[in-house]
């Protein structure tokens, strides 16, 4: 199975955007679903958003619609999370998940594999 690495993570003031991206290695990426996942001090690990193989469906939480966006690169083994006017709320430990289920899975449980994850605070 591949091995995933996130990268990009940063202190930013509230407002910013921030990319974070993921790197493959050692498996084959595009046969892997994508998804990302975020956990704040205290509390559980939540859904960020997914996207497909191809790259041509995504699912996001509700309450990041418009400000998030995944994409992904097959060719580069990388997927990506460009995130948008942040919030302090935002801040969190962010983690890239792969998945070999059939749909856009929201579950951590669906996931077969994990990032170590890369730390994102925004500050008021």
């Amino acid at each position: 199975q591949v091995h995933l690495v996130d990268s990009g993570g940063g202190l930013v003031q509230a407002g910013a955007s921030l990319t974070l991206s993921c790197e493959a290695s050692g498996g084959t990426f595009s046969s892997y679903v994508m998804g990302w996942f975020r956990q704040a001090p205290g509390k559980e690990r939540e859904f960020v958003g997914a996207i497909s193989r191809s790259g041509g469906d995504t699912a996001y939480a509700e309450s990041l619609k418009g400000r998030f966006t995944i994409s992904r690169d097959n060719a580069e083994n990388t997927v990506r999370l460009q995130m948008n006017s942040l919030k302090p709320e935002d801040t969190a430990v962010y983690y890239c998940a792969g998945s070999t289920w059939w749909t856009l899975p929201r579950d951590t449980i669906r996931y077969n594999v994990w990032g170590q994850g890369t730390q994102v605070t925004v500050s008021s």
